[in-house]
């Protein structure tokens, strides 16, 4: 099945496919699995069988491996697959000993895309988040990683791995952020962080895309969801993920469902919304807020 979703050109070159399938959330490991757990696999078989070629997995996951097993049975070409992994920076080890840990499990020789998944590890600071970035920085001199970024950074992290930062070789790619109509990150004071990523050629990839659908219903983007979802002969879900794509924002969410995925793929490359709709979602989803994630690191009424 051939997808017509676009990809986008990365700030290195590279391209990313503007919609990915995520191996969190649903995926996520729990303590209490089995150490190899071949729901994972399937469930990843299924999206790989239907067109999601861009797999966002991570370290925190717990299921590098379970990803690995269905990248190799695939039997896809390595080349026409877009694999995402990303290092929780624990204490005590390198940037790559983590890296070589996730690529053995992974079986593979190299990622498309090493994210550092958050600037809350331990003992992070600036000049720590900078310290990790020049590791990153020469896993893709080395080619082992053909894109590098982060996940999670608010402004004050990108700009001291950016601004404040003298010997700086290559910006990050991405930056993937929970972002959906109720998490938009636009804040009095500290302004717009799309806008920012923007101004640096930096790409903004969306977690938790569907939120305003499956966490955050009842809320004023319901109604405007609905009536474009009605116009375009398509599901509110495909609206949420055209509202990301149509701002150049990568996407990546996560189903069982075959028939969920196959619809998502199919559907949302055959539409776009208009300029004037994609601003009336936004300016609806700026009537509440809510965020899903790292709630117990930013203060209740802290949106950028």
């Amino acid at each position: 099945m051939s997808s017509p979703i676009p990809s986008f050109k990365l700030n290195d070159g590279n391209e990313i496919p503007s919609l990915g399938y995520g191996l969190g959330t649903a995926n996520f490991k729990r303590k209490n699995a089995p150490p190899f757990d071949q729901t994972i696999v399937n469930n990843t078989l299924t999206a790989l069988s239907v067109g999601y070629h861009h797999l966002d997995g991570a370290e925190a996951y717990g299921n590098e491996a379970e990803l690995g097993a269905a990248i190799a049975q695939s039997s896809l070409p390595r080349s026409s697959l877009f694999v995402t992994t990303k290092t929780s920076c624990r204490e005590g080890e390198t940037i790559s000993q983590a890296f070589h840990r996730s690529l053995e499990k992974l079986g593979l020789s190299h990622v498309d895309l090493y994210l550092i998944h958050s600037p809350y590890f331990s003992g992070a600071t600036p000049e720590t988040l900078r310290e990790k970035w020049s590791e990153l920085e020469k896993l893709k001199d080395a080619g082992l990683a053909k894109s590098i970024g982060v996940s999670n950074f608010l402004k004050e992290h990108l700009e001291a791995i950016i601004e404040q930062n003298p010997s700086l070789k290559y910006k990050p790619a991405i930056n993937q952020i929970e972002y959906h109509p109720y998490l938009q990150h636009i804040t009095e004071k500290e302004g717009d962080l799309v806008e920012y990523h923007k101004k640096h050629g930096i790409v903004v990839e969306a977690y938790a895309p569907l939120t305003a659908i499956t966490k955050a219903q009842g809320g004023p983007v319901d109604p405007v969801y609905e009536e474009l979802a009605e116009k375009y002969g398509v599901t509110t879900g495909e609206i949420a993920l055209r509202w990301c794509l149509d701002q150049g924002i990568v996407a990546v969410t996560t189903s069982s469902s075959k028939e969920r995925l196959e619809g998502w793929l199919k559907r949302v490359g055959t539409f776009k919304l208009t300029e004037d709709e994609v601003k009336r979602i936004s300016a609806e989803g700026r009537k509440k807020n809510y965020r899903g994630f790292w709630n117990n690191k930013l203060g209740e009424d802290d949106w950028r």
